[in-house]
């Protein structure tokens, strides 16, 4: 029986049934994504976030905005003393260290935010086959604390409520940041529920890296053949080994050539035929797909931003009218 986490406002000011209307692919974007107190100058963009959604409002889109995540659904993957003194902005200096960021509470509100937003997308998804969060993919956050840029994870707070409240019987996580989804592997370790899979750069950050369900790991300066072919085995692995019944997508964009964190060598056009695959593959499927944004460490952050942008662009597509699959009931 569902516990009734849902019952909790999911978009700023408005009712759960206010989330059914949306004709096109469903985006969800909250403005307290963009951290104010994280500098320009900081190694990570956060300006990307508003830069994203500026650049898709120019196209017309329009978005729901998520409520901030209520505290017990952070317990649901994280330590409760962590996720207070995240709260609280009491967060000790060797964990603040270790995520990257002064932990302020505009901090704290991005994080909640961002946490809201992928819980809303889930379920967006599930009633309109795909969606995204203009945020999300906090893949190094583990149950004792953050890490690497990430305060908690998204991810695995998404999947727990989207289990609790009856929404899918399984999640697979498909993970293409090119970093290894360390947190993630960790927080499910021993939760046969969510299949988690990570395809990433072996030679790269962290060096610790939890087993996933399914790891695939990368050499240094792969391109884009390298990394298709590698892609198109994965997702095989990926449906062959779980039968979810919905998928959170991590699209980080630091496998790119020029990324700063990166040591891949994707172009452009191999980040959007990465994400091309892996939209059809779930639509193909019948199954529900919850695009996150994941990592992006170029300087120019418009560059980042405009990389971002190519996932929406490939989730819309898979999802328009004429290439819609019937999704079937929760399994």
């Amino acid at each position: 029986m569902a516990s009734g986490l849902w019952r909790w406002p999911l978009l700023d000011n408005q009712r759960p049934a206010d989330i059914s209307p949306f004709m096109a692919l469903p985006i969800v974007h909250h403005h307290d994504y963009d951290a104010e107190s994280v500098p320009d100058s900081h190694r990570f963009p956060m300006r990307k976030y508003s830069l994203l959604a500026d650049l898709l409002r120019a196209r017309g889109e329009t978005f729901a905005v998520p409520a901030h995540a209520p505290e017990h659904w952070l317990h649901l993957a994280h330590d409760p003393s962590y996720v207070t003194a995240v709260l609280t902005s009491s967060v000790d200096a060797r964990t603040a260290r270790k995520i990257g960021f002064e932990m302020t509470p505009a901090i704290a509100a991005r994080t909640r935010a961002s946490v809201g937003g992928t819980c809303l997308a889930a379920r967006l998804a599930v009633e309109h086959g795909a969606a995204v969060n203009l945020a999300g993919g906090s893949h190094h956050a583990s149950y004792e604390g953050g890490a690497g840029f990430c305060v908690f994870n998204d991810v695995a707070v998404a999947a727990r409520v989207a289990l609790e409240e009856g929404l899918c019987q399984k999640v697979a996580v498909i993970d293409c940041d090119v970093h290894h989804g360390d947190g993630t592997a960790s927080i499910f370790a021993s939760d046969d529920r969510v299949f988690t899979a990570s395809l990433h750069c072996d030679d790269n950050w962290p060096r610790i890296k939890p087993p996933s369900d399914l790891d695939v790991g990368l050499s240094k300066g792969a391109t884009d053949s390298d990394y298709l072919q590698a892609l198109d085995r994965f997702l095989k692995s990926v449906f062959s080994q779980s039968k979810p019944g919905l998928v959170f997508y991590n699209a980080g964009v630091d496998p790119h050539e020029k990324d700063r964190l990166g040591l891949l060598s994707l172009s452009d056009e191999g980040l959007r035929e990465r994400d091309r695959r892996v939209a059809e593959t779930c639509i193909r499927n019948g199954v529900p797909i919850v695009g996150v944004l994941g990592g992006g460490y170029e300087k120019d952050a418009r560059a980042v931003a405009r990389r971002h942008s190519f996932m929406v662009d490939a989730l819309a597509a898979a999802t328009a009218p004429q290439g819609r699959t019937a999704f079937s009931s929760p399994q």
